[in-house]
């Protein structure tokens, strides 16, 4: 009897692969391309549809030791990750095409796993992986939701919007990595530097710009209150939201100017916009911490104040989705079964820890 494995993002397929590796045969089970989600662009395996970063690379971090134990345990995930990976510094970033076409080929070339390209809408009855992560298609979270008996099962979460590189202002823009860590000529990072006035300008604008409603989220609001603040993701808050908290909260935070020091003018920046490389022909960058639900013409107008970003192209716009989540700690144990059903696994991996 196969395995069942329901989802074929970065947890779906390092379990099949773990899997087959053990000797163990399984069924991965992906719904797109035949149904997409409202985040993901194709249907490749393993797509990365936030951050091209999985984090530090530094084995003195926890993040960068977690890569190497990964890699000692024969991650397909970080074997893939490392062999298409770009310039950023002291991060693990990757080319997203090229990652998920090097885990697809593992994965579809190999002889114990099967990949069946249909939406799974139940719980299984037989030994499996719900591996569907964040992105769970409706159908199925309604059958977590009956296991679990458990309500709101989702947070939101945002993506940062990516550019093209050849309409950056590098009369105004500098490369350089902070604290000069960097494995290219210049540095792995193209960065916008902003003096106090422009800072104080471009919060102001952020702050008022217009954003795009988000229905489950204004149904709560309404319900709820304050309460439903818990329903955004802390680690990656709209660029917009984290701007509320305070005047210079960015200047402390994605804007931070600390390791970087601008040459041409003799001086760290007040506060910096950083560019990370996100693909491997280097022709399109993202906005590293700006993950935004902004109307698209608003993105255009604003984040055209950033200085050497004012004639930039967008390539693919910032935007919010909805996150699907369980309560780990309350209906799993250690080695991630379901408490009251043994042969049941959930998991997920996250390109952000």
């Amino acid at each position: 009897m196969k395995a069942l494995v329901i989802g074929g993002g970065l947890a779906g397929c390092e379990a099949a692969w773990q899997l087959a590796q053990r000797g163990v045969s399984s069924c991965l089970y992906e719904m797109r391309p035949g149904k997409s989600t409202e985040a993901h662009l194709g249907g490749g395996l393993a797509e990365l549809v936030c951050s091209n970063s999985l984090g530090s690379r530094f084995s003195n971090r926890a993040s960068g030791l977690l890569k190497e134990e990964l890699r000692q345990l024969g991650s397909l995930l970080i074997r893939c990750a490392d062999e298409s990976s770009l310039p950023a510094g002291g991060a693990l970033a990757v080319d997203r095409k090229a990652f998920s076409q090097a885990v697809g080929h593992a994965i579809e070339t190999h002889p114990l796993v099967e990949v069946i390209r249909e939406e799974f809408i139940k719980i299984p009855e037989t030994a499996g992986i719900i591996a569907s992560g964040p992105l769970t298609s409706q159908a199925l979270t309604e059958s977590i939701i009956a296991l679990t008996q458990e309500s709101q099962l989702f947070f939101f979460d945002a993506i940062a919007p990516i550019i093209s590189r050849e309409t950056i202002n590098m009369d105004i823009a500098f490369r350089a990595s902070r604290y000069e860590r960097s494995e290219s000529e210049g540095g792995d990072y193209i960065n916008c530097p902003m003096g106090k006035e422009e800072y104080l300008a471009f919060v102001e604008a952020l702050i008022d710009a217009e954003r795009i409603p988000l229905r489950a989220f204004d149904d709560i609001e309404k319900e709820k209150g304050d309460e439903c603040k818990k329903i955004f993701f802390e680690g990656c808050l709209p660029v917009e939201v984290l701007a509320k908290r305070g005047l210079r909260a960015l200047a402390f935070g994605p804007m931070r100017p600390v390791g970087l020091f601008d040459l041409r003018v003799g001086q760290r920046p007040y506060a910096v916009v950083q560019l990370r490389q996100d693909n491997l022909a280097g022709d399109l960058y993202n906005l590293v911490g700006f993950q935004t639900n902004l109307k698209y013409s608003e993105q255009k107008r604003v984040f055209g104040m950033i200085p050497g970003l004012e004639q930039a192209e967008f390539v693919r716009y910032g935007q919010m989705h909805r996150n699907t989540f369980i309560a780990s700690p309350k209906l799993l144990d250690e080695t991630m079964q379901f408490r009251t059903k043994g042969d049941l696994f959930f998991c997920r991996t996250d390109c952000r820890y």
